[in-house]
């Protein structure tokens, strides 16, 4: 039994090190082998991995395309409470205050469930910041960040790695304070060590 995880994979080698750090933390935790793998632009690619008895983990944070089609079956990783609990930090880290307004950016799909994901993970976000928080999509339905972020906002970026979307985040909300990606944050790691310990204990009782 090995961990498997997929993320969506990106250009930019940092954020491939983001499923790699996740991936790494929760396999030894789970005292698995692990392999991070990708749906696109990075390798090695989830449909190439050879078969294996494995527990896979999508690091997709809403449904969308690839969690119905690559992903057929599989739960993204979000919205989650562990999510938000990661967030707050990054907000912390970059300085804004107890709060202060939040403006949840996200990539954005046309999917309608991921649009109710979203909301999810934003009221997720609101609990445990304490805070108002709004909604903002870079791509698919939903308000781009140039319509949602206001002075005085903090923005929180609802990515797992930096990357392409990352980079228009900081672009799309000039003058805000934007907090950093979720990164391989240790709520993050507890969350793919409960999703994967969840499907080991199904195995079990099966």
């Amino acid at each position: 039994m090995r961990l498997v995880t997929v993320a969506h994979g990106t250009r930019t080698p940092a954020g491939n090190s983001v499923a790699r750090a996740l991936t790494g933390a929760a396999g030894t935790r789970l005292g698995l082998p692990w392999v991070a793998s990708f749906v696109e632009l990075a390798t090695p690619l989830y449909s190439s991995l050879p078969p294996e008895p494995s527990v896979v983990v999508p690091l997709l944070l809403s449904t969308g395309h690839h969690v119905r089609v690559d992903l057929a079956g599989q739960r993204p990783l979000g919205p989650d409470p562990l999510l938000a609990e990661a967030q707050v930090a990054r907000l912390v880290g970059a300085g804004a205050a107890a709060g202060q307004p939040v403006v949840m950016v996200a990539a954005g799909s046309n999917d309608a469930l991921a649009t109710r994901d979203l909301m999810l993970a934003a009221a997720y976000l609101a609990e445990a910041w304490g805070g108002p928080v709004r909604l903002a999509t870079l791509s698919g339905r939903g308000r781009r960040p140039a319509d949602v972020v206001r002075p005085g906002d903090a923005v929180s970026p609802y990515l797992l790695a930096p990357g392409f979307f990352a980079r228009r985040c900081r672009a799309e909300s000039p003058g805000a304070l934007v907090a950093d990606v979720i990164g391989a944050h240790p709520a993050v790691v507890d969350l793919v060590v409960e999703r994967a310990s969840e499907q080991l204990a199904g195995r079990r009782t099966a």
